[in-house]
């Protein structure tokens, strides 16, 4: 399969949780309303979708260990689709959360499998190009889905998104069944035995090494996520925008994203992943210290509310896949499981962030800015924390 090709479907593959997440974001007052929900309830049908999709994150890497990871993607791809029909005919609060929760379990595949099968096929800078490249092209995911999601809503109604998310699935499983090639032969497989499984779980979870990476990545995401999650209030009641209106954040977001993802396959091979990182994290500080100088001294509006974010974007992507790949390398022999345990763990702290953190924080721009640079400073000591246990088992040239 080409590689533009590849990049395409596995960044499509992976855009399918934040098309969950962001698509009915614009609706979200008219689901509501229609339910006879409370704002809190509809909330939670964001973590009713996450924690779901957390555990089963889990298992999608350690099923493809063992039957490949076409089989898993396209089975995973057909019940996301069937549970999208579900919230399409959802009557009741409770039956849209039941509707969510099965999305979750099946979202999670493109993601993890995924990065296993971008770490099957390349190793080092190609591998980190391939992984730019991917997150380039799944950046523009989090800023088509809500604008699409509102046109959707205001021509057709809310349930005419879950439609939408329907064939998307559809359309998912078709053509990875259609093009994308097997990349882990039987030979390489890992078998679901109990014993045999569960010794490789607790081996990737009672890694210091690979959990302070994956709760770095999470923690770098989330900073960001507070602000996806909290879309409908920061846009609509603080910055006093539409609901066909989100691209005002979601695009700069996206270029941000994009950007960063453009430059971290530029530097694939010339700079080290550890000094990759170093670099995007010194732009996701400069870009938090603006955020917060910018909620506590300004007015909400616009363009300062939401330029902040897309410089913090951009630094994020740049720091994000070579952190990934670190942290997978940690397990060559099981990548599928690891990145499975990758996403588990950063799951579990965007369904924290969805229940709780975001809806603490959303009732102002200064305390979401304060929210974004704590989540930071606690991504960037996990970083340092791997930094200095590497470095005190290892020599100077190793992979970092």
């Amino acid at each position: 399969m080409p590689y533009i090709q590849l990049a395409a479907l596995l960044a499509a593959l992976a855009t399918v949780g934040p098309f969950s997440i962001d698509t009915y974001l614009p609706a979200l007052h008219a689901i509501g309303a229609e339910l006879n929900a409370t704002p809190l309830e509809v909330q939670q049908t964001l973590t009713a979708y996450m924690l779901p999709m957390g555990a089963m994150v889990l298992w999608h890497g350690a099923f493809s260990d063992a039957w490949g990871r076409k089989p898993v993607i396209v089975v995973s791809m057909l019940l996301f689709a069937l549970a999208s029909v579900v919230c399409v005919f959802a009557d009741s609060i409770e039956a849209l959360l039941v509707g969510r929760a099965l999305q979750g379990i099946s979202a999670g595949a493109g993601m993890v499998v995924g990065r296993a099968v971008v770490r099957d096929l390349m190793e080092g800078p190609k591998a980190q190009r391939l992984m730019s490249h991917v997150s380039m092209a799944f950046a523009i995911g989090p800023a088509v889905a809500p604008i699409l999601g509102g046109w959707i809503h205001a021509a057709f109604g809310w349930r005419a998104v879950f439609v939408f998310l329907a064939l998307l699935g559809l359309a998912l499983a078709a053509l990875s069944a259609w093009r994308l090639q097997e990349s882990h032969p039987p030979a390489a497989r890992q078998p679901l035995h109990p014993g045999p499984l569960a010794r490789r779980y607790r081996s990737v979870f009672s890694s210091p090494g690979f959990l302070l990476l994956s709760v770095a990545v999470s923690l770098n995401f989330n900073a960001f996520f507070i602000y996806v999650l909290s879309a409908p209030v920061f846009l609509m009641t603080h910055l006093g925008l539409g609901e066909t209106e989100f691209g005002w954040m979601f695009v700069p977001g996206v270029i941000g994203m994009m950007s960063g993802s453009a430059l971290s396959a530029r530097l694939a091979g010339r700079l080290s992943p550890a000094r990759t990182i170093r670099l995007g994290y010194s732009l996701m500080l400069a870009a938090a210290g603006f955020n917060l100088a910018v909620s506590f001294l300004l007015p909400p509006g616009l363009p300062q509310s939401v330029l902040p974010i897309m410089a913090y974007n951009f630094g994020m992507a740049i720091a994000m896949p070579s952190l990934t790949l670190l942290a997978l390398d940690h397990f060559p022999t099981h990548r599928g499981l690891a990145s499975s345990c990758q996403s588990f763990v950063q799951m579990l702290i965007s369904s924290v962030t969805a229940g709780l953190i975001a809806p603490a924080l959303w009732g102002s721009v200064s305390s979401m800015a304060v929210g974004m640079a704590i989540l930071l400073l606690l991504g960037l000591g996990c970083f340092m924390a791997w930094w200095w246990l590497f470095h005190r088992h290892t020599s100077s040239t190793g992979p970092a």
